[in-house]
């Protein structure tokens, strides 16, 4: 069923206190892992995640594509990694217990972890192995899902909890652009050419009609959509990572 799915499978049935994935092409190293698992323990991450600064790909088809793709990530999701799609990470558990990898965002669970509450994100440079045996099992069709996935990402993470304030807001835009075109053309028909081209036949009125009816559309879309936000009442939205513990202090006077 893919790699998301795979991985989303195994988070939920691994039980350890941290859990650490690895790519089963034997490029990553296992060597990496009790240093993974320390920066977890002693350094206080949620998430550590391998950073392959020296590849064993080839320049053209994975190399370029993917600086590329990191820095798009690094830029709509604030997430400050330099490898994003690296395989080899550790995971505290409850950051796995928390996060629904789904379709094919295997590539964006730091962005998943971060949109969940977990900002301790850290990442550390590992080894990167040249591939011995097998083939790789994704084609050119990756960067394509890759920049969709990206922007449903960007979306989910900005606005998935108020999409009144993304269509919303083109919305009213769209229907401010239109009753503008509309309130133009009234005064032109009505005091200044009165006697001028019928409405029907100027294209400003097919402008203001398309505006007001895309910016109705798209409120709509927007009012829809926090209807659905709120009605998923068994969707946690927040993350408890810690409890704080207050003492009330007592006074004591003497007499």
């Amino acid at each position: 069923f893919g790699k998301s799915q795979a991985l989303h499978a195994g988070f939920r049935q691994a039980s350890g206190d941290i859990v650490v994935t690895m790519d089963a092409d034997l490029q990553d190293n296992p060597e990496e892992i009790p240093e993974l698992v320390r920066l977890i323990e002693e350094e206080g991450y949620d998430l550590v995640s391998g950073w392959k600064k020296k590849r064993y790909d080839h320049a053209l088809t994975k190399n370029i594509p993917s600086k590329l793709f990191n820095w798009a990530a690094r830029r709509t999701s604030g997430v400050k990694l330099h490898d994003f799609n690296c395989g080899l990470k550790a995971f505290r558990k409850e950051v796995i217990k928390t996060i629904e990898v789904s379709g094919e965002m295997h590539r964006y669970i730091p962005v998943l972890a971060k949109n969940a509450g977990f900002s301790r994100i850290g990442e550390k440079v590992v080894r990167h192995q040249a591939r011995k045996f097998g083939k790789t099992k994704f084609g050119a069709d990756r960067f394509i899902n890759g920049f969709l996935d990206l922007i449903t990402i960007w979306f989910v993470s900005k606005f998935g909890k108020r999409p009144m304030h993304l269509f919303g807001a083109l919305g009213v835009l769209m229907f401010i652009i239109g009753s503008g075109f509309a309130l133009y053309l009234g005064i032109d028909k009505l005091f200044i050419n009165p006697t001028g081209r019928l409405l029907s036949e100027r294209p400003q009125f097919y402008i203001a009609l398309t505006a007001m009816i895309i910016g109705t559309q798209f409120f709509l879309a927007g009012f829809l959509g926090e209807i659905m936000v709120r009605s998923k009442k068994n969707e946690p939205r927040y993350t408890v990572s810690g409890e704080i513990n207050l003492v009330p202090r007592v006074k004591e006077y003497s007499s």
